[in-house]
């Protein structure tokens, strides 16, 4: 879809005039240390900006520099992590650091298929490092400006990802991309919620889920959180959790088998569950 310069100007006024206002002053946009800001957007991820400040401030303040996060181990990491969920992201921010460290002497790459090969980055990721750390004029396309951008272009139809980034492309304004996307973030933060209500799906039709306290997510954060207090004999454990969960030795079995999997626990040969210490 081709935009005429005019529609263009105007719809980038709407959003800059509506900054002007209403923007937010967020730690993360005090910087251009690709680091930082790498855990920022990594922490926002499906999580409220008002949860993620505390713990970003946490994190950066125990692990301020990339060598500091990559020196820490798996157990460190997601022991400061607690409270924030999606535990795997934690595991990958550290790997990410120590790909960094060995393999690109300490600097992040300003490439993004260089990027996208570290642990964990996919293009988004990638990009808002490139707009967010070195201003690179590209843009970056998350779940909100995908709505942003369907809302006000294509009347609340869903799109194909490449035509939304087709648009995207030719909405970034020359030598102002990391304004206009902090911008669109805070627009889409504010404003989002009146023209697509959270209850809705990217198709505008009501969601449909079941109570997170009965999804498998909620059950493997609850072991990590146990975890982060101690070490237990497995067998002990899965029968303490069982009766606390009031599910079945079989299901805990079955969440602790798929955490070991995806790293986030390990069991020594004696029997002991533990957080990974490497």
């Amino acid at each position: 879809m081709k935009l005429s310069r005019k529609r263009i100007e105007d719809f980038q006024k709407l959003i800059f005039d509506w900054w002007e206002k209403n923007r937010r002053d967020l730690p993360w946009r005090r910087t251009y240390d690709p680091y930082h800001i790498l855990i920022s957007e990594v922490m926002l991820q499906q999580t409220q900006v008002s949860r993620v400040l505390p713990k970003y401030r946490e994190f950066v303040t125990v692990f301020p520099t990339v060598m500091e996060l990559a020196k820490a181990t798996p157990a460190d990491v997601l022991r400061v992590w607690r409270g924030m969920g999606y535990n795997r992201r934690a595991l990958y921010l550290r790997k990410t650091a120590v790909s960094v460290i060995h393999d690109h002497k300490g600097r992040f790459p300003k490439i993004e298929s260089e990027l996208r090969k570290l642990p964990g980055l996919g293009m988004y990721t990638a990009r808002a490092l490139l707009v967010f750390a070195y201003k690179q004029d590209i843009s970056m396309v998350d779940t909100n400006i995908r709505q942003i951008i369907t809302h006000y272009f294509f009347g609340g139809k869903a799109q194909p990802t490449i035509v939304i980034a087709g648009v995207a492309d030719q909405l970034v304004p020359k030598g102002k991309s990391w304004a206009w996307h902090q911008a669109l973030m805070d627009f889409g933060s504010s404003e989002l919620k009146k023209i697509h209500p959270p209850w809705a799906d990217r198709n505008g039709k009501k969601k449909t889920s079941i109570p997170f306290k009965e999804t498998n997510r909620y059950f493997r954060g609850k072991v990590i959180d146990r975890l982060r207090d101690g070490s237990y004999n497995e067998k002990l454990f899965t029968v303490e959790l069982s009766g606390l969960f009031g599910k079945s030795p079989q299901f805990v079995a079955g969440i602790i088998d798929r955490l070991k999997n995806d790293g986030l626990v390990c069991i020594s040969k004696s029997g002991i569950i533990r957080l990974p210490e490497r």
